[in-house]
């Protein structure tokens, strides 16, 4: 028999043959590289636990992967509260509860502790299946559970001094919100567990050619073999419904799409260079928005940091913490410059603004690719060092996002229905590759850098690291320079 598992079960709710797939035949199960990123929140929210387990006096730590029968005996003593219990029905449904704490009237109290700074109901968290999958274990085990709650991080905390858990956490009771869904959720336990138990099951697709592509499993390539490159997916912003509509009618490739199908203009235009195979380019459009751009042209990027516990004064958790920038300035007369920084210890930017500053002045647009972020950096660094308002406001009210070109008047079916620089790059400058940079996405700058310049046995070369860092960022305002650059020779 399969175990079942919290996690488990939430690869059941996302698609059923997935977790199948990953019990039955795991020689063949398509594991994706695990990331820097996943790392990070693993051991985040291991962090996050030991500040909770501090909410609790006379907490007994039980073995890190300990048994049931070890938890089953711990239970007959004297505390009160127990750290990382574990459980297993008579089905092998498993769970291991972060905190239990028994009641007065010999009930039980289960506390989820979360990472995120709310209770978060989307696919990716399902914070309230995960407490009813717990609630499920322990009762199926004959503990009677009369209350649940989830820990998760205090939004408006911010640092000053020594972490105070009892300020950085919160305690939220979730008993209701379990109880109003907990039927519903136990069949769907059942169901998973009965279902990874199949024998045999349609290995020719899977529940998710009904969902859109952020929400394929990591098995589709697996199950729907028969999908043409360009796809019906890749459509950008397609909903759910409209994918159902075609998946149903057997209408997967792109080039299939009946004429009358709705589709807003930017996905017609898609579907149209995909059956054109050219790019459909709105010049006029370009030219319009270009036009508006003023002198000099200060191409910007950000690196940033966030962790789930702030690292230093003045931050909340999960606020991004700005270590690294990189200009690359073009004036009217088509001269090149460039600015970059680098901070050498987790503190506030206050010297690489002072050094922009200098470098850009107070005049011209700034030009980022998803501008959304850089202004909400700087949105920020107005917060923590107001004495650069002028200049960060300046900045914000003269940004340009360039990524807007190609979501709407730039339409290439090479792009794969992305805006993603890294997708449209390749296509429009193919001699410029991330591809040979140690440092090649903003996940792995984040991690090479935190650990830089946190962890006391860092090994690494600090200035070939400084090096691997400071080439990333500077590719990617060169970039947007060349692509910039690519547009304007369109008139």
């Amino acid at each position: 028999m399969h175990q079942l598992t919290k996690t488990d079960f939430k690869y059941y709710l996302d698609c059923p043959e997935t977790i199948w797939l990953l019990k039955n035949k795991p020689e063949v199960y398509p594991k994706g590289e695990f990331s820097l990123f996943a790392e990070k929140l693993i051991n985040e929210g291991y962090e996050v636990e030991t500040y909770a387990k501090q909410l609790f006096t006379n907490g007994l730590d039980l073995p890190e992967y300990g048994s049931p029968k070890e938890t089953q005996n711990a239970l007959t003593d004297t505390h009160s509260v127990y750290f990382q219990p574990s459980f297993s029905t008579n089905k092998d449904i498993f769970a291991r509860i972060d905190i239990l704490e028994r009641l007065a009237d010999g009930t039980w109290h289960i506390y989820e502790v979360k990472s995120s700074t709310s209770i978060k109901k989307d696919r990716k968290h399902r914070h309230i299946e995960d407490a009813c999958f717990q609630k499920y274990v322990l009762t199926e085990c004959g503990y009677a559970v009369s209350k649940v709650s989830i820990i998760h991080l205090n939004a408006a905390y911010v640092k000053q001094g020594a972490i105070i858990p009892s300020e950085l956490l919160e305690i939220v009771d979730i008993t209701e919100k379990v109880n109003a869904i907990y039927s519903g959720v136990v069949n769907q336990i059942n169901a998973g567990s009965n279902f990874i138990n199949k024998e045999v099951i349609n290995e020719n697709v899977c529940s998710c050619k009904y969902k859109t592509r952020s929400n394929h499993c990591d098995a589709f390539g697996y199950f729907n073999t028969t999908i043409p490159e360009y796809s019906i997916y890749e459509i950008g912003r397609i909903s759910a419904k409209k994918v159902g509509l075609l998946a149903d009618n057997e209408q997967y490739a792109i080039i299939d799409i009946p004429k009358d199908f709705e589709l807003n203009v930017n996905q017609q235009t898609q579907v149209e260079s995909v059956k054109q195979e050219q790019p459909i380019i709105n010049k006029t459009s370009i030219k319009r928005e270009f036009d508006k751009l003023k002198f000099p042209l200060h191409f910007i990027d950000y690196e940033t940091y966030a962790s789930a516990i702030p690292r230093i004064d003045g931050l909340s958790p999960h606020k991004h913490l700005t270590f690294q920038v990189s200009i690359h300035t073009l004036t009217e007369d088509n001269t090149l410059t460039h600015f970059e920084h680098l901070l050498d210890a987790m503190q506030m930017p206050t010297d690489m603004l002072c050094a922009m500053q200098d470098f850009t002045g107070g005049a011209g647009t700034f030009i980022s690719w998803h501008a959304s972020f850089e202004i909400s950096r700087n949105k920020d660094l107005i917060e923590w060092l107001p004495q650069f308002t002028n200049y960060l406001t300046y900045i914000n009210e003269h940004t340009f996002d360039l990524e807007t070109i190609f979501k709407k008047d730039y339409i290439d079916y090479r792009f794969h229905g992305s805006s993603s620089i890294k997708k449209v790059l390749p296509v429009l400058c193919p001699d410029i590759s991330y591809s040979d940079l140690d440092v090649n996405n903003g996940t792995m700058a984040l991690d090479t850098w935190g650990r830089m310049v946190l962890d006391k046995d860092f090994s690494e070369d600090i200035e070939s690291t400084r090096k691997n860092l400071l080439e990333y960022c500077e590719l990617d305002t060169l970039a947007m320079v060349k692509l910039y650059e690519v547009l304007t020779k369109l008139f």
